[in-house]
């Protein structure tokens, strides 16, 4: 348990500086998770019993000592997708799911950390996850438009959402979109031109940071009074959030359905990696500005305890925020107990300030929702990905296009099935290269790109992947092709400076290359093998039927292969800047 690593440390220092970290999140918090849980298809107060229990737990069981947890953008959409369609909205069927959502959640998390499987997490790629948040973005920003308009409409994914808009546009509420839009433009302006207007007008720099974090409350507060003082709500039909229960978190039960868990098990799974992807990104780099660390396998424990207490206390899933987090580290948190203050900042909102919102648009929560996620959206990643690798972008691409037309779930699931088939495909046809000497060195380098002597007797292949089923055949046919064109060959040099590991059909592979070669009269020789691939292949009798031998360095290779009087000659090819050796 973490917290008696940083617990047995704690001063005055670390206790004021977290006090004050927890009062700004907290501040930042009550709009956010409001909104978040209107995003979710869940009753207000969801949002901050989600962020009660939850942050309490992490701060006990996780590693990072400034991330804050709770409802995040897009686990709030993937658990709207998840939820949307097994019960009516608000009623009590669909926080059941939500809660059952939540555990499940929780104790797939709890269990990867257990077996320290976080390195599942990885099949995840950095453009496919840039990909996901992007098309989120735009379908969280679209998805809330009909709160700004005031009008009815839905849908689970672009086309959708967009037709429906269209459909009702008849139907908007200028009231309502008068207030929507003037939150929105004031909550951008906030964003990026409050704080420099207060250091213009003389406030010091860290209060002028906590008065722009407490830019959402200040819309909150001014659209609640407008809407209070001309009883918006029945005079021009502006939609407001309305009774929120006023209290502590209630104890609340998942569901040990069967069929519900058959139905919501998938989602779990997706939301449970989506979720720690962001969060363990965000720790990370929190944790890196002040020289400290974080445990993967212990932060998937913290933030499944997290869900499991969402699921216990009437929340839904949560995770790492980056927002938040940015928010409590740049506050000067210093360790995980400012999250716990927060958490009782945010019992004291659910017990004091709940019948206060009741005059609080759904359309200020939209325009919330709208500009944190937007910031979100990055198409920058196209570029990037066209520029430096073809098959990132196709996988970005695909991802993007799947999510906005056929909903989050589907995306990120093709997301991860193309990146793990592309890397399949690019280890199954892995880079080889015949490499001769550089004049005057003992350095090998490929003959396409450097001036380099080679001998007409000797072919060396440089093998620069790992050998496994994949790609076996790929290197049988590859060099059975090289051999053919060669026929005063006489050696042949397998070069495995990158080889990593050899499986079982690629040592099937080497031993069938050697029979052949033996056929043709030609040895089989191996160089730079290492240490643990030599440990394997000893454990077989391949090294008894070597044709040739294996060699430490390809120097010492060419040397005796080559004999006293080598047929060397220097290749044609120009240095390349851009190419690899």
């Amino acid at each position: 348990m973490p917290v008696f690593d940083w617990g047995r440390s704690y001063n005055r220092d670390a206790l004021g500086n977290d006090l004050v970290a927890a009062v700004i999140v907290t501040i930042m918090l009550i709009p956010q998770s409001l909104a978040y849980a209107l995003l979710a298809g869940l009753p207000a107060e969801t949002g901050i019993y989600a962020s009660i229990a939850p942050i309490v737990l992490y701060a006990i069981f996780g590693t990072s000592r400034a991330l804050a947890v709770g409802p995040v953008a897009v686990v709030s959409l993937m658990t709207a997708a998840a939820i949307g369609n097994l019960a009516e909205p608000g009623s009590a069927e669909l926080l059941v799911a939500a809660v059952t959502l939540a555990f499940l959640s929780g104790v797939f998390l709890i269990l990867l950390g257990i077996f320290r499987l976080g390195f599942l997490a990885n099949f995840l790629s950095h453009p496919v996850i840039a990909g996901f948040i992007t098309a989120s973005g735009i379908l969280i920003a679209t998805s809330q438009l009909r709160h700004i308009l005031g009008i009815s409409s839905g849908g689970a994914n672009l086309p959708e959402l967009l037709r429906s808009l269209y459909e009702h546009l008849g139907e908007v509420n200028w009231t309502t979109f008068a207030i929507g839009a003037s939150a929105t433009a004031f909550l951008f302006w906030v964003r990026k031109g409050l704080k420099p207007a207060l250091l213009a007008a003389g406030v010091k720099p860290k209060l002028a940071g906590v008065l722009a974090k407490a830019g959402p409350v200040a819309a909150v507060a001014v659209t609640i009074f407008v809407t209070w003082v001309f009883n918006l709500s029945e005079t021009a039909g502006v939609r407001v959030v309305g009774d929120v229960p006023q209290g502590l978190p209630p104890l609340t039960m998942p569901s040990f359905s069967p069929d519900l868990w058959g139905t919501l098990i998938g989602s779990a799974v997706l939301i449970s990696i989506i979720g720690f992807v962001e969060s363990v990104s965000v720790a990370q780099t929190l944790a890196a500005r002040k020289r400290q660390r974080i445990v993967p396998d212990q932060e998937l424990i913290g933030l499944g305890a997290a869900n499991v207490g969402a699921a216990f206390t009437g929340g839904y899933p949560v995770t790492g925020g980056f927002a938040r987090s940015v928010v409590n580290f740049d506050a000067g948190a210093e360790t995980p107990a400012a999250g716990a203050y927060t958490a009782v900042g945010l019992m004291l909102a659910a017990m004091l300030l709940t019948p206060l919102i009741y005059h609080l648009p759904q359309a200020t929560l939209a325009a919330t929702i709208i500009v944190a996620v937007l910031s979100l959206v990055d198409f920058s990643i196209l570029k990037k990905t066209w520029v430096y690798s073809r098959a990132d972008f196709i996988a970005v691409s695909t991802t993007i296009v799947l999510t906005l037309v056929f909903g989050v779930e589907v995306g990120v699931t093709a997301g991860v099935l193309i990146s793990i088939l592309i890397h399949l495909y690019k280890s199954s046809r892995p880079h080889m290269a015949v490499v001769g000497r550089v004049p005057g060195t003992e350095h090998f380098r490929n003959v396409k790109r450097h001036k380099v002597e080679i001998d007409e007797t000797v072919l060396t292949l440089r093998v620069d992947e790992s050998l496994y089923f994949a790609n076996a055949r790929y290197l049988e046919d590859s060099l059975y092709d090289m051999v053919a064109a060669r026929p005063q060959l006489r050696h042949v040099i397998l070069m495995c400076p990158a080889v990593n590991e050899i499986d079982m059909s690629a040592l099937e592979s080497l031993e069938a290359i050697n029979e052949r070669l033996k056929a043709l009269g030609v040895t089989f020789n191996l160089s730079e093998v290492k240490g643990p691939v030599m440990d394997r292949l000893r454990r077989g009798d391949f090294l008894s039927h070597l044709s040739g031998k294996v060699f430490l360095s390809q120097h010492q290779a060419a040397v005796e292969l080559n004999g006293e009087n080598p047929q060397l000659k220097v290749s044609s090819s120009q240095p390349q800047e851009r190419t690899s050796p």
